[in-house]
């Protein structure tokens, strides 16, 4: 998996970016709205303990499970190939292609697909890959990645829509697309002959199930269903860490997957599929595949990461998160945005690349908090600045900053008097409404906000002096 390492480039864009500032506003104020009232009407906590538990037995026993639901496939007709990396994920998708005599494949949304970045490797076969989801869609034909796991075209506007359609539709109008309606026919009209036409056709997974076989698919759109349905071949392209051991478990993370991703108590569609087509049914691929994606993820278990391979990708953390939705998907320069990112892609590619991931996070602890599988994200995201300090990764400056830190930290009189010294510099270089709007050497603490004042005392200092008739 590709990781972009600049981070503080893609930071300074984002930051400027101010339709990308109103896009995740939107997603800051609504999201932990809708997802809330949905909560509402569930017992959160004791359905995500019974989640982790859930997850943790598949994870435990990954190798039964995923051997079960193998074999559950087989006798149902269906194939299943085991990828070790991303190249070799991409190469038996292709082959499956190339003997179906596959010249069109519709692609429904998938974050594993964008992980190994099957459409280009398709591509590169001379395959016509076309994305189904609307979000997906539109991206594809803008030529970029997805900037949230559920939007993926969050930070385009209406016009951008509107020039990259014209661009890439050969289609006579009556009048020129001005609004949402219009695009959505017209996106409707092009993809519908997509399907219909297609060789091939590759979802992803949100769970599979172990006891029965069962591909579990969640959309709002019904595109999933038609790529899968509509197609003579259909291939499921999904993470090991996706099975569940059984249908109740499966129920069980639906319920908790659509109140924490959309705020619902289900989803639009939520389809089963049970290998290929049989005699007996109307319609249906005849050809069914399932590959299962290493990438990474077998290093991570029994180790104190395995609790990432949790996730089942609701990006309710990203939705909560200060720092994501302060700069957005694109700024994390991988696939995965926001705290499950910043902790799933150093182990999926490598730290080196990764490395100011773990750093882009204030330990706030919402991410934690909203997770419907108790995933401990702050945990995690230490273990990888810990990592990343033992491995010397940081430049000398942070190094010998941390270190200075440390050495002062573990000397309170010491600490206490600097700690004074501070605070009145700082209440000095604020102006007279209190906000501090520039820090000499610091600058990037102030350069896309400004800070309050600190107080004239600290904590410390106020409880030593607090009246002593008030303790309880």
């Amino acid at each position: 998996m590709h990781v972009d390492p600049d981070f503080r480039r893609l930071t300074t864009a984002a930051l400027g970016d101010k339709t990308l500032g109103h896009a995740l506003r939107e997603v800051e104020t609504v999201m932990p709205v809708i997802r809330n009232a949905a909560l509402g009407q569930l017992d959160f906590a004791a359905a995500r303990a019974r989640a982790a538990e859930v997850r943790d037995e598949a994870l435990n026993r990954l190798d039964h499970y995923l051997e079960e639901f193998e074999a559950n496939v087989i006798s149902m007709g269906g194939h299943v190939h085991w990828a070790r990396d991303d190249v070799e994920a991409c190469e038996l998708v292709a082959e499956i292609c190339m003997a179906a005599d596959a010249k069109l494949v519709t692609k429904s949304k998938s974050m594993v697909t964008e992980e190994i970045e099957l459409a280009a490797a398709l591509e590169q076969h001379g395959l016509e890959v076309v994305e189904t989801d609307l979000g997906e869609y539109i991206i594809q034909l803008r030529g970029e990645k997805p900037s949230h796991i559920l939007a993926p075209a969050l930070h385009v506007t209406l016009d951008q829509v509107i020039e990259s359609f014209n661009e890439h539709h050969a289609i006579e109008r009556d009048r020129p697309l001005e609004d949402a309606d219009q695009l959505l026919a017209e996106a409707r009209a092009v993809l519908r002959d997509k399907f219909l036409h297609a060789d091939v056709g590759i979802t992803g997974a949100n769970f599979l199930v172990a006891e029965t076989g069962g591909v579990v698919i969640v959309t709002n759109e019904g595109n999933a269903d038609l790529t899968a349905s509509l197609p003579d071949t259909h291939v499921v392209v999904t993470g090991i860490e996706k099975v569940v051991p059984t249908l109740d478990d499966a129920s069980l993370m639906l319920r908790l997957l659509a109140r924490s991703a959309i705020g619902q108590r289900l989803s639009n569609y939520t389809s089963f599929i049970h290998g290929p087509r049989r005699d007996a049914d109307a319609a249906g691929p005849r050809n069914f595949h399932v590959v299962l994606v290493d990438n990474g993820r077998s290093d991570m278990l029994g180790t104190e990461l395995q609790d990432m391979l949790r996730c089942i990708r609701c990006s309710a953390c990203i939705n909560h998160c200060p720092v994501y939705t302060a700069v957005g998907g694109h700024a994390y320069g991988s696939v995965y945005p926001g705290p499950m990112g910043a902790v799933l892609s150093p182990g999926l590619a490598d730290l080196p690349s990764a490395k100011n991931l773990p750093n882009a996070s204030t330990f706030c602890g919402r991410c934690e908090e909203v997770c419907p599988v108790a995933i401990p994200l702050p945990k995690l995201l230490r273990h990888w600045r810990k990592d990343e300090f033992a491995r010397h990764l940081r430049a000398w400056p942070e190094r010998v900053g941390l270190q200075g830190w440390a050495w002062l930290n573990s000397r309170p009189g010491l600490y206490r008097m600097v700690q004074r010294c501070m605070a009145l510099v700082m209440n000095v270089l604020a102006d007279r409404h209190g906000w501090i709007r520039r820090l000499p050497f610091m600058g990037g603490w102030t350069a896309h906000r400004d800070m309050p004042s600190p107080s004239k005392k600290s904590f410390q200092a106020q409880w030593r002096q607090r009246p002593r008739g008030n303790d309880a």
